[in-house]
């Protein structure tokens, strides 16, 4: 009779075992899948031109032109705001950015644009596209700028 339930015993225990082992794995792979993605890539001018009609009265995506101030001003994608790449504060006014939104940077030739990408995904922004060519590839697509 005590073999017969140290046996229900051991039974019981294996049975709570396993199942405290299933749920931790499936926690474990709930919490892989939910995990958020970051994204940092490069699109073409084209590309971004379609994310910011797609986008148009988002108030999550945001254009970055990271030009000069004068660059700035002389003419710019519609909607960009500027933070400028040769700025001594540009990594702390990234930083201070909400990084749970969705950003496209761009600059002339793509070359300081390729660089603040890499930041921003060195500071976790959850998603940001650089135009590739900067506003360079961008004009010669024929895409609309604004002074």
């Amino acid at each position: 009779m005590v073999k017969k339930s140290l046996k229900s015993l051991m039974a019981l225990v294996l049975s709570v075992s396993l199942l405290i082992g299933a749920f931790g794995t499936v926690g474990c792979v709930r919490s892989e899948i939910e995990a958020p993605t970051q994204i940092a890539e490069n699109i073409t001018p084209q590309e971004a031109f379609t994310s910011i009609q797609d986008n148009k009265n988002n108030p999550n995506f945001v254009i970055i032109d990271v030009r000069t101030p004068e660059e700035f001003a002389e003419e710019h994608i519609e909607n960009a705001i500027n933070i400028d790449y040769r700025s001594e504060a540009f990594r702390d006014e990234l930083n201070n950015l909400d990084k749970g939104k969705t950003y496209l940077i761009y600059c002339r030739s793509g070359v300081r644009s390729g660089k603040a990408l890499n930041i921003m995904e060195e500071l976790n922004f959850r998603e940001v596209y650089n135009v590739s060519g900067g506003i360079i590839a961008w004009k010669a697509e024929g895409l609309p700028t604004v002074k």
